[in-house]
């Protein structure tokens, strides 16, 4: 049996610039970019790699949530703390520098962690923690 991760879900608030980071900071393709009524669902994948994607979605639209739900999830996921995912690259020093030299939201600068990966990290434009981890040196 093979088991893969396909797609992780990461909330966006403005769907252009998550655009603008996803597809024009990163590279990464989009897949697809569906709309309903006002809201969007953005797919993107690192180039070549349609497998494993992100689907960027608009926060706390599930019909089953309350109005208080829908307003502490947007209050997490202004504070940054709501939900992360970590990409992987083997240029992680060169990907760091073009995120910062974009003006990306940096967290973290790369380091060797104790734990044995050498790692950065940055918000996107909606506040989703993406930490990028690269080989040791």
């Amino acid at each position: 049996m093979n088991i893969t991760i396909q797609h992780a879900f990461l909330p966006h608030t403005d769907p252009e610039a998550a655009l603008g980071f996803y597809r024009d900071i990163l590279g990464f393709e989009v897949l697809a970019d569906a709309g309903y009524e006002d809201m969007r669902w953005i797919t993107v994948c690192p180039v070549g790699q349609p497998g494993t994607s992100i689907v960027l979605h608009p926060p706390a639209a599930d019909p089953g949530i309350t109005d208080d739900e829908r307003r502490t999830i947007l209050e997490l996921i202004a504070k940054g703390v709501y939900t992360a995912v970590t990409l992987g690259t083997d240029d992680l020093d060169g990907l760091f520098d073009r995120l910062q030299a974009a003006g990306a939201d940096v967290v973290q600068e790369p380091i060797d962690q104790d734990y044995g990966v050498r790692d950065c990290a940055f918000r996107d434009p909606a506040g989703n923690l993406i930490r990028v981890t690269g080989t040791p040196k």
